[in-house]
This record gives C-alpha cells, structure tokens and sequence, in this order.
C-alpha cells in the first residue's frame, strides 16, 4: 500500500469539471447532532487524581496556580452580542450536560440579566486582534468584551491571584462555522467552571491542546464534577485537595477504583516549542516541516509510544504535505498504526484515515478509500465532528463515483453536504470543499482507471 500511494502523493491539479460540479451542486438542510453516549473512562482513579492536580493548579505556561478557585454558588450564564442560530441548541444540550453529568448547577438568564458568566459573541477580526494566537477565550473577573478590553492589561485578570470565581466572561467568534462556535463553547465554558491548563497526554479530554475532541467527554465531566465536589472548596491548597481527591474519585467514580493506572512523564518545553512552531500559521512552510522533524524526533528520543508520539508523527504528516509526499504518507501510516492500538484514539485515528482515504482515491484505489472511511465513521458521529464526518463521505462518495456507482455517490454527497454546512459553515466554504475532493479523483483528474 505504502508503495502504489506514494507514486500518487504529491496534490493533482484539479479539473474544471470537478470545480464546475461543485458550484452548481444545491446543498440540503444542515444537519445537526442530537447527542449520544460518551465512551466511558477506563483508567484508575490514580491516574485522574493525578491529570485532576496538574490540570487545576498549573496554567498552560507552566506558572502555578496557589489555590483552586471556582464558583462557590449556583452559577447564572448569559449570551449577549449578535447571537448565531445554531448557538442556542448547542449551548442548551451543554447546559444540560453539565447539570446532569457534572452535578453543576448553572442555569441560563436573559442577556439583560447580570450573570456570573457572560457569552459574548464578538466579530473574529477583534478577537484576532486583541488575542491574536486565540480562536475564542475566558477571561477572570471582567463581564464583556469593553469590562475586557478597559482592564486586559491590568492585574484583575491574572489567574494567578484568583480565589474564588464570581465574575467570568467567554468570547466566542460570530462569523465561522456552527461547529467552531460549538467547539468554542464547550472549551471555554469548560475552563470558565474549572481547569484552565491542557495536557498533551491526555487522550480522551478538550483539556488537550492537539483538539481532536471538541466537545466535553466522560473524562472532563469527571473533572467538572470533581471540581465541584462538596469536600473541596475555593481557596483550598494543591496539598489539600490532594488529601481529598481519593475520597471524591472513589465517590463519583467507582469504576475507577480497579481501572488502568498510567503515568506518563511530563512532555519537555522544548517537544511543546517544536509543536506549536509546527502549527503555527505564522510560520512558513518549510519552517513548519522543520519544526515538525524536531517534535518527532524529540518523541523518540524520549522513548514515547502513547498518544504524543502519535501527535508528533500526525504534525509531521501535515507538515510534509505539498513538500515531500513520501514522507507525508509515512508519518500518517505510523500514526495510524499507533493511534489504532488504543481504544481511547479511536477519533485521532479517524482524522489519520481521512489523509490515508485521501492518499488512496488519488492513487486509483477506491475501495479502499471506502473501507478506511467505512472503518473510521463511527468514531466520527461519536465525537460529533460534523467538519470530519463531511470529509469521510465526501471521499467516499468520489470513490463510489469512480467505481460506477452514481447513484450511492450521489447519496453519500448529499448526506456530507449536510454535515458540511455545521462543520465549515458558509455555502462557499461547503463548494470548496467538495470540488477539493473531487480533484483528488483520476476519473475527474482525465487519468482514467489505474
């Protein structure tokens, strides 16, 4: 397999028609998702009292957080600002979620209302612009986008010197797809109630910033509802919570007394340096590549085999993209294979599968594309990754296409399409999209059959 794609890594030119194709193709109602049961946590509680420490008491660069801080009583939530419609649904079904699941009691009030935590939708360009490397984020102590951008600069919203939360705000981006505002809302509002720190090795949490999971897991409800466990209390120390911890685990989660202990080792600043020079978008391609070789290297060095090894060869493959096609499907097939030996990576391993079905329709080899997207498309709904699940059926549809098969293409299409719209959002983004796919195919490319 390595061999026949390699000979077809490199991006085709697209044709005309596949271009031509996609503008004209009429787009169905967008589909959303209804939610469904999260893949439960199989580790001990060992080990989550463990992530519970670091992820609440240290922020992302490594500066210690003195005290757990939280909202001491029932939670109010507002959203002010010009309000997307698909907000509304996402932010109820969470809302519930955290009642529910987290034992959180938070409840949302009108706009006019004051709350503890205040939504705000804002335009991207002035997200952009005030926080330049952030899609969307929390802030301490400041109640909208002015109360922010008057006291950004000043002590109050230093984390650090937080102790008992009261006043919090969210800014979300009005102007991109359903599933980005989701995606947002689920990690910010997660880190308005609780942690503020994400952890590289954590393979089943939004407190992870790889991002393949975009919406709160089993994982961070138990976090969330250990956050908010009556035995702990704002104020408290890291040595006082982790005195408690056992108990409150044990309580809330049973299941864990027997699970799978694991400890990895910290990640080292110089293999978090590389990875996020790999993803930058500020950083040239070249540059990128480059930074993505060091990641990978510093992994083997480190004798990782779990999901940062995973990561690092995944980043590689992106990056090796258009530069050194060979490359590229080698890093993709060695994260698969280590993303496939793992229960809790099922979604990685599906984002893998979609460059493997890519690599596979280009080569002429349809239905093996089908099989990987076939393989892979559970793990997609699972996570509700519309922008995902859109990609796998736009691949599959073009293999069906290059096997005669017309009509199931046309189907599957119409099915992506309507992921599509939640996932990428704009009707010009969808086309895109889909006449990008196209252009993988040899039948839309004129190569014919191989």
């Amino acid at each position: 397999m390595l061999m026949a794609l390699t000979a077809c890594s490199q991006s085709p030119v697209g044709d005309a028609a596949g271009r031509r194709d996609a503008a004209t193709v009429a787009l169905p109602a967008m589909k959303t998702f209804r939610g469904g049961e999260q893949v439960a946590v199989t580790r001990s509680n060992v080990s989550i009292a463990r992530d519970f420490l670091e992820l609440a008491f240290e922020l992302e660069s490594g500066r210690q957080l003195p005290v757990l801080s939280r909202f001491e009583e029932p939670i109010t939530l507002r959203v002010v600002g010009p309000t997307p419609a698909s907000l509304g649904p996402d932010l109820r079904r969470l809302l519930a979620r955290l009642r529910d699941e987290a034992g959180i009691a938070i409840t949302q009030v009108p706009a006019s209302e004051p709350a503890g935590i205040t939504v705000e939708i804002v335009s991207r360009l002035s997200l952009q612009r005030a926080v330049p490397q952030a899609a969307c984020f929390v802030a301490p102590r400041v109640s909208g986008w002015r109360d922010f951008i008057r006291s950004r600069r000043s002590p109050r919203g230093d984390w650090t010197t937080l102790e008992t939360r009261e006043r919090m705000a969210i800014f979300l981006p009005g102007d991109v797809s359903p599933q980005e505002i989701r995606d947002c809302l689920h990690e910010e509002l997660a880190q308005a109630l609780g942690p503020v720190n994400d952890l590289y090795r954590l393979t089943d949490s939004v407190f992870n910033d790889d991002n393949f999971h975009s919406v709160l897991t089993a994982f961070d409800m138990i976090i969330l509802r250990s956050f908010y466990a009556p035995e702990l209390a704002s104020g408290m120390t890291r040595e006082q919570v982790a005195a408690r911890l056992p108990g409150v685990l044990d309580r809330i989660n049973p299941a864990g007394r027997s699970g799978v202990t694991q400890f990895a080792g910290r990640a080292p600043p110089a293999w978090k340096a590389a990875i996020n020079a790999a993803l930058s978008p500020q950083t040239g391609e070249a540059r990128r590549l480059q930074a993505a070789k060091q990641a990978a290297a510093i992994a083997r060095a480190e004798g990782w085999v779990d999901n940062r090894m995973a990561f690092s060869l995944f980043i590689l493959g992106r990056a090796a993209l258009g530069q050194d096609g060979p490359l590229a499907l080698t890093a993709f097939l060695q994260a698969g294979e280590l993303y496939t030996r793992r229960s809790d990576t099922r979604v990685h391993a599906a984002h893998v599968a979609v460059q493997m079905a890519a690599f596979s329709l280009s080569a002429g080899q349809p239905q093996a594309a089908v099989d990987l997207v076939n393989t892979h498309f559970g793990a997609a709904m699972a996570a509700e990754n519309a922008g995902l699940l859109a990609t796998l059926l736009m691949i599959k549809a073009e293999a069906l296409q290059a096997q005669g098969k017309t009509e199931e293409a046309r189907v599957i299409r119409l099915d992506s399409l309507g992921w599509a719209r939640y996932g990428f959002g704009s009707d010009q983004e969808v086309r895109r999209r889909l006449a990008e796919i196209a252009e993988l195919s040899p039948t839309r490319r004129g190569d014919g059959p191989t």
